[in-house]
């Protein structure tokens, strides 16, 4: 008889608890110039935590469950809202290639983390690989240039207000 409690997470549970081991390092820090720093100097391109979260959501989109949507040439999806397990941040990716998306803005900020994936490294908002850091009230029309990525959202509370 095996022991099925000891089986690994796999798909979307196993990304559920890399996002919740993440948001449970950043939960009530500001979305500042500081956690930006941070986390690229902890989990940023080239580490492991940043590796494991590139291959899950590679994996996540070529099961289906990431990225489910199409429109305006970006493939996109809200994975979970904002819960108390993933310490009130909702979870979006997006999968972009030479693209701008609509402007929006960010009552509470936004966490980006930026994976390329491709040979010639695409840049999000001209930031390469790695984590970028909106504060609150900020705004943009998130950009890829130079390849494809996917970039994963963290929205505290799940705010963000489309302008266009």
């Amino acid at each position: 008889m095996s022991d099925t409690s000891s089986t690994p997470a796999t798909g979307k549970e196993a990304f559920h608890q890399l996002i919740a081991g993440l948001t449970a390092q950043i939960a009530g820090k500001p979305l500042d110039g500081e956690l930006d720093r941070w986390l690229n100097a902890h989990h940023g391109a080239g580490s492991a935590s940043f590796e494991q979260l590139r291959q899950a959501c590679i994996g996540g989109v070529a099961e289906g469950w990431l990225c489910e949507r199409e429109g305006g040439g970006i493939r996109y999806g809200r994975v979970f809202k904002a819960e108390d397990a993933l310490h009130r941040f909702s979870v979006d990716v997006v999968d972009m290639q030479d693209i701008a998306g609509p402007h929006h803005t960010h009552p509470n900020g936004e966490i980006d983390l930026i994976m390329p994936l491709d040979d010639h490294p695409a840049t999000f908002d001209g930031r390469p690989a790695g984590w970028c850091v909106y504060g609150p009230g900020t705004a943009h029309s998130p950009t890829v240039a130079s390849g494809r990525a996917l970039v994963l959202y963290l929205l505290p509370e799940g705010q963000i207000k489309f302008t266009q």
